[in-house]
């Protein structure tokens, strides 16, 4: 495991100092850079024992390499790793568990903006295979705007194995795939479930498809064939919030 990682973006730190401190080694700001935001920022990680050093924008470009940083870049201590383990003890201790499992998703950008998502509709945990998917990078981190340090994001090492551990505790998994039979609008969203969506283009693979207990699709009344992985995340839990509230 690293020994440390960048961490950059205003709601990314505020998640940070808000819910893990310690992390925080060395703060970056731009020089210049003025505004109530990046002075709690600052003041807070001061407060804990941070440095704090204040530079050029090139400065801060070349450490996040040419990322938008918003002013504010962080050395930091690696956050908690998740595993299976933390995901069955998550799952137990939910009267009604409400996960997200990503198959594949490579691109971080979609990572955050699912992560982002999934922490406003109150899922409980996000799931993802360690091999061939995209991780908490300080990208994916950014984009989640400080969900990343709320929702545990669990690496698993199979996860069909996973899928069928979850049934074994009574989760109902629900996969997305454009040849399903019924869309999400008339499946029934309101237990404990697990909803799959697939990877970028090529959707979820055969196993994972396998091991759902349902399959549902979005309907596509226009002439695109599908939608970015993490619009169509954002429409099925809500679609799944929707029914939860009617229940």
């Amino acid at each position: 495991m690293a020994q440390q990682e960048w961490l950059y973006g205003i709601h990314a730190l505020e998640a940070v100092i808000e819910r893990e401190p310690e992390r925080l080694i060395e703060l970056f700001v731009l020089k210049g850079r003025d505004d109530k935001k990046i002075h709690n920022i600052v003041n807070q990680a001061r407060r804990f024992g941070a440095s704090v050093q204040f530079c050029q924008r090139k400065v801060l470009d070349e450490k996040v390499n040419g990322e938008q940083h918003q002013g504010v870049v962080a050395k930091a201590k690696p956050g908690k790793q998740y595993d299976e383990k933390d995901l069955a003890d998550i799952v137990s201790s939910q009267a009604m568990p409400f996960l997200l499992v990503l198959d594949g998703v490579t691109d971080p950008h979609n990572l955050g903006a699912c992560l982002r998502t999934a922490d406003a509709a109150g899922v409980h945990a996000l799931v993802v295979p360690k091999d061939k998917s995209a991780s908490l990078t300080p990208i994916a981190r950014k984009v989640a705007c400080g969900a990343a340090e709320v929702v545990p994001l669990i690496q698993v090492t199979n996860l069909s194995r996973t899928l069928k551990d979850l049934q074994k505790q009574g989760v109902w998994v629900v996969g997305t795939a454009g040849e399903a039979q019924q869309t999400i609008y008339a499946g029934k969203m309101t237990g404990p479930m697990a909803l799959v969506m697939g990877a970028e283009g090529k959707g979820m693979r055969r196993l994972t498809r396998e091991n759902c207990d349902e399959l549902i699709k979005l309907p596509m009344a226009g002439s695109v064939s599908s939608l970015n992985v993490s619009v169509a995340t954002g429409i099925c839990l809500y679609e799944i919030v929707r029914q939860r509230q009617l229940s």
